[in-house]
């Protein structure tokens, strides 16, 4: 059965000191199934104070969001980039190992390098997914933004090189690039009829194409995506994994907008037909 998670990266930012121990009442208030743990750059000297207070506060935790240093990290190209790529990348795998992870998402490029050198990118995926598949997890390349071609080229050569890869397909990250509509295209049926696609993000996008400036992380209904045909789609495929909601949430001042979240997640409910999985008596926690 679908569930709907939040990422805690539309809880937890800069505006309110990316301060986790946020998350324990922010929790409380969510109508979803779980989180998807963003990993922040800034979060690596205390990865085990994060550990054992997540641990204690026992949210679900089915996917964690790599650190984004590390795609930028390979596309910045050199050995001693890619050692730190490496050695970040290891530490996430083993934070998401220990939250009981069974997804790690990593966007594979990144930072104003982005794909310019997309061959270097490539031939490190291999090392990554063995990477995570020591620890338990599986690997899934999102369709990030590029600024030289485009992710869904990328990922095709991805899948030829890595036939067993999987995928996060990001709304947003797809009208940048004018390509939501290729995931409805024959051309592109492989995603789904061999189970490439292994989660979904989906975020509103109100730009248009490769629109720098309107690249922001929207709820459902704020931009211009027509969500009733890809539910539609994606319903016809027989998709029964998760969905993932990363609006931004906090203004300013680091306030965070609950009944925004909460409205994203009953608007992709009805568009599925599902009912929440959660514990009535603690949304998003453990049951037990």
């Amino acid at each position: 059965m679908n569930q709907v998670l939040c990422s805690t990266g539309a809880l937890i930012g800069r505006p309110n000191k990316r301060n986790y121990r946020l998350l324990e009442t922010l929790a409380g208030q969510l109508d979803c199934d779980g989180f998807e743990f963003m990993m922040y750059d800034t979060w690596y000297e205390e990865r085990e104070e994060i550990l054992s207070y997540l641990g204690k506060i026992g949210l679900k935790i089915p996917v964690v969001h790599c650190d984004k240093d590390v795609g930028e990290a390979i596309s910045g190209g050199g050995d001693e980039n890619l050692e730190a790529a490496l050695r970040l990348f290891r530490i996430n795998c083993h934070m998401a190992r220990k939250l009981k992870a069974s997804k790690l998402v990593l966007h594979l490029w990144g930072g104003t390098a982005s794909d310019q050198n997309i061959k270097n990118n490539i031939a490190v995926y291999g090392e990554l997914a063995g990477i995570a598949g020591e620890h338990g997890l599986e690997l899934l390349v999102e369709n990030v933004v590029c600024n030289r071609e485009d992710p869904m080229k990328h990922w095709h050569f991805l899948r030829q090189e890595y036939p067993d890869i999987r995928f996060v397909f990001d709304t947003k990250m797809a009208a940048f690039h004018r390509q939501l509509g290729l995931l409805y295209q024959g051309e592109y049926a492989w995603l789904w009829r061999e189970g490439h696609v292994a989660h979904y993000h989906v975020n509103d996008y109100a730009g248009g194409y490769m629109d720098w400036k309107r690249l922001m992380t929207l709820p459902l209904g704020h931009g211009s995506i027509d969500f009733d045909q890809f539910f539609r789609f994606v319903k016809t495929t027989g998709y029964q994994g998760a969905f993932t909601v990363e609006a931004t949430a906090f203004d300013s001042q680091g306030k965070v907008d609950i009944g925004m979240l909460n409205g994203c997640f009953g608007a992709i409910r009805r568009y599925l037909d599902t009912s929440p999985s959660y514990n009535f008596a603690h949304p998003c926690r453990k049951a037990g």
